[in-house]
């Protein structure tokens, strides 16, 4: 270092001894540098300090040749030393001597040996070119001096295994972890989605929709039968297009990352104008999906606590989903049961450590409370919708419950394999129905036995309960991946489940039954058996129960990765070819079928006692390259009636199942 040192200063003093000078006018523009150098001076050391006996020479030749050196041997950097050229010629030496006693270089007594330089000499007729890493070229090899190359990650070593199709990432965001397509100001932004077109041939399709749908004959609901034929269908659809952004907000606390989801997609209805009713088929409005926040706070290694507000997934049923290629429908009113819908999700992720990485996850979550939909009975229409799925939850008075735990673990080691998990979630909830005065008196007074408006001189209200538990595993491994789920519980029309059941009014034990009434919702009436006032045993009037269908089911989602079977090139073409096999079912408990008891049920979108629905599927996927799929899906759809009934009529044969024969492909593009 002594020597180093040495050898500066007599580059310095030969500098300021036979350098020339050249005399001028300072130029604004190459004082640019001076003025960036000397708008700190806290940050700089006092030059009188640094070299007591030294005069700085304008348009020094050497100092630029000092300064390739400089640059070659890596003690400045190429844009410091354009800085120090670029400055005022009497400016350049001071700054060059700063720069090194910066960098602890040279000191006051390194720099003490020099003397006054001769200001004699010759002006540089063109001024020197700008320096670069290049100056020093000539005396140290390129691999020295050049450029790193770009180092372009390796790509896989191995076929990945399949992933699940989840829902629920159980490890918390990392804090700046969100790779940015963009930013908008300090928040960061990525977008995401597929575009995938389908062409669709169904053999059986009487409700006419290029989704799969339960046996209820939509467009002719006093009707059952398909007509001559079983009612073939062909469609191509675009609407399955998806888009969406991760967001990642700043924060000062290092330990609180705030993160968001904006998610949308084109299968919601088709719009209703004058411009668009003859092409309403390719007008698809969209609609959203999920619009989350959520913060999570690290409070040590191992745990993260979470709040979530927004709309997102449910935590029963929606935790393991199926991987199907039709995702319109993704098997609902077949044995998967799920559903998004807005909340308030409080969650903890704790790490338990181990060989296998085991991570446990509780949730708890307040939902929008929602129960069953009346689609399109009569003049309802989406008057009805809101009235029975939105009013009726809200009308209770509280909100849906839900929970929700995950015993994550790496249960298959090997390259390119997903953690299992192991779930269980439930859900707890009410509906209610709110029935006016005036839905049984008049300007004439009570309608109904004077006694029962006695009874309910203010009006009265009408409940039942929404519950379910479900019990799912994910178990990917190199050699397939394993999803299943099955649920029970009462009122799962809103999740999907219960053959679009909601809800019986129960009658046994009554007598001199009045109504069903007129309730603030405007839900169902007579076909649900409504609600209704009756007299029991000991001679009281009172509202007549109202009991959750119930219903249980599951399904079996068998994902094979072919190409990783067969040890296929995972640069390849061929790296992307797996099968799934698929088999769900959803089943109403008999026992609410059958009980004379109830008056009716809430399947008030047909006639038809509906009891099961049952789904076998096939879907292979040929995956060009990390963005490009075909996808390929053979499936059955089979919807039953209450055994011992004939209701349906298909292609002029009575029968008590409908079933649909789907055959699905097309492309997927995914960004």
């Amino acid at each position: 270092m002594q020597k180093w040192k040495i050898w500066i200063c007599s580059l310095l003093i030969v500098v300021v001894s036979v350098a020339p000078v050249l005399a001028g006018t300072k130029d604004a523009t190459d004082a640019k540098a001076t003025a960036e150098t000397s708008a700190n001076p806290a940050a700089q050391p006092d030059p009188a300090a640094a070299s007591p006996n030294l005069t700085p020479i304008a348009g020094n030749a050497n100092v630029t040749a000092l300064l390739g050196v400089l640059v070659m041997k890596g003690v400045l950097a190429p844009s410091e030393a354009n800085a120090i050229r670029n400055a005022a010629p009497e400016a350049e030496f001071r700054l060059l001597v700063e720069a090194l006693t910066r960098k602890g270089v040279v000191s006051a007594e390194d720099l003490s040996v020099a003397a006054t330089p001769n200001p004699a000499g010759q002006p540089v007729a063109n001024p020197p070119a700008p320096i670069t890493a290049a100056v020093a070229t000539p005396a140290t090899p390129a691999a020295q001096v050049a450029a790193p190359k770009e180092v372009k990650p390796a790509g896989p070593t191995v076929v990945a295994a399949i992933a699940p199709l989840r829902v629920l990432p159980v490890d918390p965001p990392v804090k700046d972890g969100l790779k940015a397509a963009f930013t908008m100001g300090p928040v960061k932004m990525t977008p995401y989605g597929f575009l995938k077109a389908s062409a669709v041939y169904d053999d059986s399709n009487p409700n006419g929709d290029d989704m799969p749908f339960p046996g209820l004959f939509l467009s002719t609901p006093q009707v059952t039968s398909t007509g001559p034929t079983k009612d073939p269908n062909f469609h191509l659809k675009a609407r399955s297009a998806r888009i969406g952004a991760n967001f990642e907000f700043p924060d000062l606390a290092s330990k609180l990352t705030i993160t968001g989801r904006l998610e949308g997609d084109f299968e919601g209805n088709f719009t209703e104008v004058d411009n668009r009713d003859v092409s309403s088929i390719r007008s698809s409005q969209f609609s959203i999906r999920q619009a989350w926040m959520r913060l999570d706070y690290a409070a040590s290694e191992k745990t993260d606590i979470y709040f979530e507000g927004g709309q997102d997934w449910t935590l029963f049923g929606s935790s393991a989903l199926p991987n199907l290629m039709e995702t319109t429908a993704l098997g609902y009113w077949y044995g998967d049961v799920y559903e998004r819908s807005p909340q308030f999700q409080f969650g903890l992720v704790q790490k338990l450590g181990g060989s296998r990485n085991v991570k446990l996850a509780p949730t708890f979550a307040i939902m929008m409370p929602s129960t069953g939909q009346i689609l399109k009975l009569g003049a309802n229409g989406l008057a009805g919708q809101l009235a029975q799925a939105e009013r009726q939850g809200a009308d209770s008075g509280r909100p849906e419950v839900e929970g929700r735990v995950v015993l994550q673990f790496q249960a298959d080691k090997a390259p390119a394999v997903a953690p299992a998990q192991i779930i269980l979630s439930a859900v707890e909830g009410r509906r209610t129905s709110v029935v006016p005065i005036s839905s049984y008196t008049g300007a004439e007074g009570c309608t109904i036995p004077t006694n029962y408006c006695a009874a309910f001189p203010n009006g009265f209200t009408a409940s039942s309960n929404i519950y379910g538990v479900q019990g799912a595993f994910q178990l990917p491994t190199r050699w397939f991946t394993l999803v299943a789920s099955a649920y029970r519980g009462g009122d799962l029309r809103f999740f999907f489940g219960g053959q679009v059941n909601t809800f019986a009014t129960d009658t046994s034990g009554l007598t001199n039954i009045q109504g069903p009434f007129s309730t603030l919702d405007g839900g169902p009436l007579a076909a649900a058996g409504g609600a209704v006032l009756g007299t029991n045993s000991a001679g009281q009037v009172v509202v007549a129960p109202q009991r959750a269908i119930r219903a249980f089911g599951g399904f079996i989602n068998l994902g094979l990765p072919l190409s990783r079977w067969f040890n296929a090139d995972p640069k390849g073409h061929n790296a992307g070819w797996q099968l799934f096999l698929h088999m769900g079912k959803d089943q109403v408990v008999h026992h609410d079928l059958d009980y004379a008891g109830y008056t009716g049920n809430a399947n008030i979108l047909s006639p038809l006692p509906l009891s099961m629905g049952k789904l076998a599927a096939a879907t292979l996927y040929y995956k060009l390259n990390p963005y490009v799929t075909f996808g390929f899906e053979q499936s059955i759809y089979a919807t039953r009636i209450k055994d011992g009934i004939a209701a349906y009529t298909i292609a002029g044969k009575p029968s008590n199942e409908w079933q649909d024969h789907r055959s699905e492909f097309g492309p997927i593009f995914t960004f």
